[in-house]
């Protein structure tokens, strides 16, 4: 560790008149800056690129509470695990920086470029929420994810970066159904949107899920049976596998008529197969409309 490392780190070096300068001349020299106290700190476009290098400067673990970032060049500049809280970012060069498990908390990204940041999976707050003991601890916290990824959401959508806004809202509102009682519906029902579409962000769910329920129909028309031509089509233990895997493909397709509401007719239900099939039309007229509201939504952003 460098010798004035430890006036960073104890705050003393926010006294300087160069400050920002300071700051440059340590980052050049190409080592970690680690707890470096800089809350308040005016470093107005302070230059903290790493020119001619496929790394960037490491500001980790670090307080930056409040600090003046405005303008800033932060190209490649990790600052995991640092707190960001109430910093401004207002017109800074993010692009590629590395901003998992930051506070950020009140972080102002207004006008920022912010293609290509590495957020991680989960902001700091609904990390500790999950692994907090404490449900009023947890609902504060939950909060304070709700308000990060809304603002998020809302600084890529004034950007066009429609991708990272709908990242950021799929989050949101599992953070918001977090905050609700456990066992309540609206829980259960949130849960059951974000399984089937995400929220409206992940189409290919919805493709999943469609994939799924036709196979699984299929598999009960192959034991409960269905007709074709006065011909009983299903399982049987006396027919070989030639014989029942042509039953199961026939089951497949009634399965795929079925759900997409087709009903040529030349395959009819039977018996228990019935009320198989009452249910799939209903699941797959439903589930139909919702991938033409989910795909639309994706394509019209």
């Amino acid at each position: 560790m460098f010798e004035d490392d430890r006036k960073w780190q104890q705050g003393e070096m926010l006294s300087c008149n160069d400050v920002a300068e300071q700051l440059q001349q340590r980052a050049r020299t190409g080592q970690a800056m680690r707890d470096f106290k800089l809350k308040a700190c005016e470093l107005e476009n302070v230059n903290l690129v790493n020119h001619n290098s496929k790394h960037g400067y490491r500001l980790i673990d670090s307080d930056l509470y409040r600090a003046n970032m405005r303008g800033a060049h932060c190209f490649m500049l990790d600052l995991s695990g640092s707190s960001l809280m109430k910093a401004d970012f207002t017109g800074a060069n993010l692009h590629c920086a590395n901003l998992s498990n930051c506070n950020l908390l009140g972080t102002k990204f207004h006008d920022a470029k912010l293609e290509h940041v590495r957020w991680g999976d989960k902001v700091i707050q609904e990390c500790k929420a999950d692994e907090s003991g404490s449900r009023e601890e947890q609902l504060d916290l939950y909060e304070q994810a709700e308000e990060i990824y809304r603002h998020l959401r809302k600084v890529f959508e004034n950007q066009g970066l429609f991708e990272n806004a709908g990242y950021f809202f799929e989050r949101e509102m599992v953070v918001r159904r977090k905050q609700m009682p456990q066992y309540s519906s609206r829980r259960f029902i949130s849960k059951i949107v974000d399984l089937f579409c995400g929220y409206g962000e992940q189409p290919i769910r919805v493709v999943a899920f469609s994939s799924l329920a036709i196979l699984g129909f299929a598999t009960l028309y192959f034991f409960s049976g269905i007709s074709f031509a006065g011909e009983h089509i299903a399982f049987s233990t006396s027919a070989n596998w030639q014989s029942n895997l042509v039953a199961y493909l026939e089951s497949v397709y009634f399965s795929i008529v079925t759900f997409t509401t087709l009903g040529y007719g030349d395959i009819t239900p039977t018996g228990l197969s019935r009320l198989f099939a009452s249910i799939e039309a209903l699941m797959g007229s439903f589930t139909l409309a919702l991938f033409v509201v989910v795909f639309v939504k994706k394509m019209t952003r």
